[in-house]
């Protein structure tokens, strides 16, 4: 469906009346040939090697964790996150909610038949309800515990969905700390290691052509990680080309195939995060390392860095552009202090930064 495209034809239909009422066919482009469109495991060939052999988690004491309830909305909803105190015996809020807003989805072909195609993953197809059922053994590992939701359908009724939900525990052999102490040759003290062990809540939407794998990994030191893989099919555009030197124009992608454009677009995903920092009075404070020279002669050294915060007072003063200049973006709570007087607080650390290269006056 997606890999051998049928191009240059245009349906318009009137949704009211669910008829159409124009069709156009401009001309006629080559549809691509099937070999190496299958993606099924079972018809896969060289260059693909064997199958791996089989990993297994096992967890003999059971996981460390507990199920109580569930709430399920636009997709995975992270509401009340927590770390628990040993000292104080008693959880202190991090994050009253958190979920993925919103993809914004903008292809660059500019032929008619591809110039609107820009779209809005959830508010236009709805995340939930693309969320798809996970299987065992494959979308999670052998310790994952399932559950399912209920979400709104196109109607605004009910449905019912099993298995939407993976929660484990995940041990890949990374290391949480360690230390060795080469100067004391005392064997108790010498090295320790702790193993990384972290929770995992897991769902996959699948948006017509491309799945989403969305994480929520939250880890032992207080971190809470948020990735979203991006796997599924191209959706690739029909061409008359079937090698690169026959291309003497734009043609919006890279051939893949032949008769097949990849186009280029991008994927770019908000979150809604609203963090509840040990409590509801929170602020924002950007932190940058600032260069300053020695000026008086009491160090041989002519320069060092130290760190200027500013907190920001509006919401407009919040607005960063992430990646623009180095920067530690920190929300803390001015009212509860560390035992040394710091401001209780949390980094939010970006991954991977991107910005739309496209101009502010562009029509969809």
């Amino acid at each position: 469906m997606y890999m051998r495209p049928i191009e240059t034809i245009t349906v318009t239909v009137d949704l009211e009346e669910m008829k159409v009422i124009h069709f156009q066919d401009r001309f006629m482009i080559p549809v691509p040939k099937a070999n190496g469109t299958d993606y099924r495991e079972s018809e896969q060939r060289a260059p693909f090697g064997p199958q791996l052999k089989g990993i297994t988690v096992v967890q003999p004491d059971g996981p460390s964790f507990t199920v109580d309830g569930n709430r399920v909305r636009s997709g995975p909803v992270i509401s009340f996150a927590s770390i628990y105190d040993t000292e104080k015996q008693k959880f202190r809020r991090v994050m009253y909610r958190g979920f993925l807003s919103e993809i914004f989805v903008p292809y660059m072909g500019l032929t008619e038949e591809w110039y609107f195609r820009v779209f809005f993953d959830i508010g236009e197809y709805g995340y939930g309800q693309c969320a798809v059922p996970l299987e065992p053994h494959r979308d999670c590992p052998a310790n994952a515990v399932f559950m399912g939701a209920v979400v709104a359908g196109q109607d605004g009724m009910p449905i019912e969905m099993q298995n939407v939900f993976c929660i484990f525990e995940r041990n890949a052999g990374d290391i949480m700390w360690r230390h060795t102490e080469t100067l004391i040759q005392d064997e108790l003290i010498t090295k320790e290691v702790r193993p990384e062990v972290s929770l995992v809540v897991r769902m996959i939407s699948t948006v017509d052509n491309y799945d989403y794998i969305n994480d929520w990994e939250f880890k032992q030191i207080g971190s809470i990680k948020v990735t979203v893989g991006l796997t599924g099919l191209l959706e690739v555009r029909g061409s008359k080309y079937t090698h690169k030197d026959q291309i003497h124009k734009e043609v919006y992608g890279t051939l893949l195939a032949e008769n097949s454009i990849g186009v280029y677009h991008d994927h770019f995903l908000s979150y809604y995060l609203d963090l509840d920092v040990d409590g509801e009075s929170n602020s924002f404070v950007k932190s940058k390392m600032q260069t300053t020279r020695v000026t008086d002669k009491n160090s041989p050294r002519k320069s060092y860095w130290k760190v200027v915060s500013e907190t920001a007072k509006t919401e407009s003063d919040a607005k960063i552009k992430i990646g623009l200049e180095p920067a530690d973006l920190l929300v803390v709570n001015p009212n509860k202090k560390t035992k040394v007087g710091n401001p209780v607080g949390y980094r939010l650390i970006p991954g991977s930064v991107a910005s739309p290269l496209l101009t502010e006056e562009m029509t969809l």
